[in-house]
């Protein structure tokens, strides 16, 4: 009988790739990753801008200069995309018109697109804050996966090659969602795919110094959780090595399971990052869980944020509740 637990997806492939420009210096950062990750996944790719129109409480756009907006726009993303080699991936680019995030969620749905690519700080420069309003805002409401790439990233014109690969495990079939993807990456660019897993630290109520017994069951548990962990790493390993040549697992310790991961990155140069938005937790209601979040908050590299079918069902029943809730008519309070 088939397990109950939801297995990774496919072999990693996506329909299409969404890259999203607002014309800045610091958007076009993530070109080159957006053309290497789809170019390897055999996706295509859409780079996307999105005029912003005024607001209510701006005066109308004159329609002389909107019309030359409108043109400098597409001149824009027509040098974008010739910047793109074809061979590498198919890449087209579009223009349209409305409130950034609403109309990048609802390109994305008439479209199939399957990964969003975005930088964290666009034309409002780099803040304090680590996601820009538009980016938080299609983390939040767009269903499918996104590569966040960092504003920090060097820029460049050439294509972006990946040497190492890490995909972060916590033993959950959410988690490993991310790894037909990373697989399919790292093979692409001849990387060394690194899996990493965290062994958890048995948690103990303590009121007081702990006595000899409890300490003994801690042992215990942190003793059963490495060998748990051991064995679960030799499983993926022997099924993941037919089809990479370079592949290692690395076995942490730690309650800080993002600072653990961190570290792994700086360490060991690693250029990109492949996660599910969930894990153990499996709490779909929410964006991603703790552990991706905090990658997001602090990742000094590319972040691709894989979200399963499950996942990205919840997404769009959320979003939709939500924009339900916003047209609903606002009452006075009496």
């Amino acid at each position: 009988m088939q397990s109950q637990r939801e297995r990774p997806e496919g072999t990693g492939t996506l329909r299409r790739v969404l890259a999203c420009f607002d014309g800045s210096g610091l958007g076009e950062r993530s070109l080159p990753h957006a053309v290497a990750v789809a170019g390897a996944l055999g996706a295509p790719v859409t780079l996307l801008r999105v005029l912003e129109c005024p607001t209510e409480d701006q005066p109308p756009a004159d329609p002389l200069q909107w019309e030359i907006r409108r043109q400098e726009a597409h001149e824009y993303m027509d040098r974008l995309a010739s910047q793109c080699d074809q061979a590498t991936a198919h890449v087209d680019s579009a223009v349209i018109e409305g409130k950034a995030a609403e109309e990048i969620c609802r390109w994305s749905g008439d479209h199939d697109v399957d990964l969003t690519v975005v930088t964290t700080h666009g034309t409002g420069g780099r803040s304090p804050w680590p996601l820009a309003s538009t980016a938080r805002k299609l983390l939040d409401r767009a269903p499918g996966s996104f590569l966040i790439v960092p504003s920090t990233a060097q820029p460049s014109e050439h294509a972006t090659q990946y040497r190492r690969v890490l995909v972060p495990l916590d033993g959950s079939a959410q988690a490993e969602t991310a790894v037909p993807i990373a697989a399919r990456i790292a093979a692409a660019h001849e990387s060394e795919l690194i899996v990493a897993h965290v062994v958890p630290v048995p948690e103990l109520t303590q009121i007081g110094p702990l006595e000899a017994e409890d300490i003994e069951l801690r042992d215990r548990l942190r003793a059963r959780n490495e060998r748990v962990a051991r064995a679960y790493l030799d499983r993926l390993r022997a099924q993941l090595s037919h089809g990479l040549t370079k592949l290692r697992v690395i076995l942490l310790h730690g309650d800080d399971v993002a600072s653990r991961l961190a570290g792994v990155v700086a360490r060991e140069h690693v250029d990109l990052v492949v996660v599910a938005a969930h894990g153990r937790s499996g709490r779909l209601h929410i964006p991603c869980g703790g552990v991706t979040a905090d990658l997001i908050t602090h990742s000094s590299v590319p972040l691709l944020v894989v979200r399963s079918r499950s996942a990205r069902a919840m997404r769009r029943i959320v979003a939709d509740s939500e924009l339900s809730a916003a047209r609903l008519p606002q009452h006075a309070s009496s």
